[in-house]
């Protein structure tokens, strides 16, 4: 399989013009017009610091914020992809009630605000329920190595509930997005790979084991990837339950510096290279699938 290279258009370089011409006037607006003050040399002070103690740079607000979301993505994706294969394979299950939960899961979730979920289950499920199981206090009464193993991996311990509370609440909303690739996923398998293994006398489950989910995986990949790409993006919400991810520290600090612009400047220039450099990846993941399947 040829790919061939794009090339670079009028069109392209014309739009790219454009894009810069309207940047510039919208930065000479704020300058002139605001009569707004840059100080672009406070911002670096906010990302690394230098910590005596340590002898060495440590991260400061914004790249803790920036480590609280990559974990945030990462644990809500991974819980989110075990629930959308659950419920994807409840949406294509022989069984009416099986199908029924899968389908009023996608549908109840698809059409729910996600900030919504977030105030549902943080305020009337959250609280009893961390409370009923004593999570605090089982945190709280771990060794201080084990504690900083869960710092390191989820959050502090005084963060742990609303922290775990938030990530559940992602893996629900994303979930719900990823059953539909999963179900799309099976769906997609060709008729006679079906005939052919109902033939070897298999059953249902090690049809799917064996034969149907190896080849699912091939296929939604690419979407996956997109959807750790749109959680990264969706963990922003949590910072209404005063989460510390990049949000909520670039709130906190705008309040405390009103460095607005370069604030919220940065703070979308470290979500770009989150999502872009996933992007990059996705892009080099669907080449390398396209030339495996040729």
């Amino acid at each position: 399989m040829i790919i061939k290279k794009k090339k670079i258009t009028r069109l392209d370089v014309i739009l790219g013009l454009l894009i810069l011409a309207i940047a510039a006037y919208i930065l000479y607006r704020i300058a002139v017009g605001l009569q707004y003050k840059w100080d672009w040399a406070a911002i670096p002070q906010y990302l690394f610091r230098y910590d005596e103690e340590r002898n060495g740079w440590v991260p400061n607000l914004l790249m803790q914020g920036v480590f609280t979301t990559i974990r945030l993505s990462l644990w809500g994706t991974i819980l989110a992809t075990i629930l959308g294969t659950i419920m994807g394979l409840c949406r294509v299950s022989h069984s009416l009630f099986n199908r029924l939960i899968g389908w009023t899961y996608v549908e109840l979730i698809r059409n729910l605000p996600p900030l919504v979920l977030i105030f549902i289950f943080y305020y009337f499920l959250s609280g009893p329920i961390m409370s009923a199981l004593g999570v605090d206090e089982f945190v709280k009464a771990l060794s201080e190595r084990t504690q900083g193993l869960l710092t390191f991996l989820f959050a502090p311990p005084s963060m742990f509930s609303p922290f775990l509370a938030a990530l559940i609440t992602l893996a629900i909303f994303e979930g719900a997005y990823i059953t539909e690739i999963v179900r799309a996923g099976i769906q997609s398998i060709e008729k006679g790979i079906w005939e052919a293994s109902h033939a070897l006398g298999l059953s249902r489950w090690q049809l799917m084991r064996a034969v149907i989910l190896p080849l699912v995986v091939q296929r939604i990949l690419p979407p996956l990837a997109g959807q750790f790409i749109s959680t990264i993006k969706d963990s922003a919400i949590v910072s209404i339950i005063s989460i510390q991810e990049l949000t909520f520290q670039g709130m906190e600090l705008m309040a405390a510096t009103y460095l607005t612009f370069e604030v919220w400047i940065t703070i979308t220039a470290l979500y770009l290279i989150l999502t872009l450099s996933l992007s990059l990846s996705v892009g080099r993941l669907e080449i390398y699938l396209r030339r495996s399947e040729s």
